[in-house]
């Protein structure tokens, strides 16, 4: 089955050229989606590589497992990347991986289902939650959760100014009825919000919010750009691909901080050479999508990728 361009991933050629595919290495891919980026690196082993990716969507898994059938170099699992070294120990490859690719968010599959609940310019149910198998979904978080909590979520993953206001309302309006729909949700935030960005849906920043509380995808990162330094042999590529802010923050502290390494108190006298150098060397500079990919898909807009490479 050939990946259509509509689940095309973004900077696929940049991702996957910056892995350095070696044809007898091994590989994570940990965000598999429809196995874009997956089936390139297959196509790009020789018989004794190997790829484990991992998902959390048993949709996304049901469909690698009947896409990839019989191919022996590829195992993949239900679970989230933050899973990574568990599974490395159980495989056998802690500190043999030869590269780690995270791209980052909600797939295209899973904002065009409705079903979903990801999307408010469609009306489905309010679930937003990559395993519906496991934790709360959107819906039960909002009908339950303080004001002030809904408030700072709004805030802090969703940089929404009017956080406090759009709290206000959903809680107001679920005094009268539980929220249930993307489509109810995303009237209540245009009401409740008294400017509009241009270019941008008034509920984009709230949704964007909740998601990331309900997937907890900021820990997820955090945790899994750690466990990509215990994985990775040397000359191990790291590459993450993010479509905020708040995640690209996230993974330009954590290369800058590997990159420089221990840092010493200051006044403490050091001659040169004595430092040992970070875990991490950059490659190249952040790269975002090109203007015809852009036009092609405007999801690749706010995309913005980095690549580092473990040291020897």
């Amino acid at each position: 089955m050939k990946e259509t361009e509509e689940h095309r991933p973004v900077l696929f050629d940049e991702a996957v050229e910056a892995m350095n595919i070696q044809p007898g290495g091994c590989y994570m891919d940990g965000t598999f989606g429809r196995g874009g980026h997956s089936g390139e690196i297959l196509s790009r082993l020789g018989p004794g590589g190997r790829l484990i990716a991992f998902d959390r969507d048993a949709d996304a898994i049901a469909w690698g497992r009947e896409r990839f059938a019989g191919e022996k170099r590829l195992s993949l699992y239900q679970k989230p990347f933050s899973s990574m070294l568990e599974v490395a120990g159980a495989e056998g490859v802690k500190g043999r991986v030869n590269g780690v690719l995270l791209d980052l968010g909600v797939s295209s599959p899973q904002l065009d289902d409705a079903s979903r609940g990801f999307s408010f310019q469609q009306s489905g149910p309010l679930d937003m939650r990559m395993d519906r198998s496991r934790g709360p979904s959107a819906a039960q978080w909002l009908n339950s959760a303080k004001e002030e909590e809904i408030a700072r979520v709004l805030w802090e993953y969703g940089e929404e100014r009017f956080s406090r206001r759009i709290a206000r309302a959903i809680v107001r309006r679920r005094q009268e009825r539980p929220l249930q729909t993307t489509e109810e949700l995303a009237q209540l935030v245009a009401s409740a919000v008294p400017s509009r960005e241009k270019r941008k849906h008034p509920a984009t920043r709230t949704f964007q919010a909740i998601r990331i509380q309900v997937n907890r995808e900021l820990d997820e990162l955090r945790q899994g750009l750690e466990q990509a330094l215990e994985l990775l042999a040397a000359g191990g590529r790291l590459v993450v691909i993010s479509f905020h802010s708040l995640e690209d923050r996230i993974v330009k502290r954590f290369f800058r901080e590997q990159l420089r390494g221990a840092q010493l108190p200051k006044g403490v006298p050091v001659r040169g050479g004595e430092l040992e150098p970070g875990a991490l060397r950059l490659v190249g500079k952040a790269v975002r999508a090109g203007d015809e990919e852009v036009r092609r898909n405007p999801r690749a807009r706010s995309a913005i990728m980095r690549v580092a490479e473990k040291r020897g």
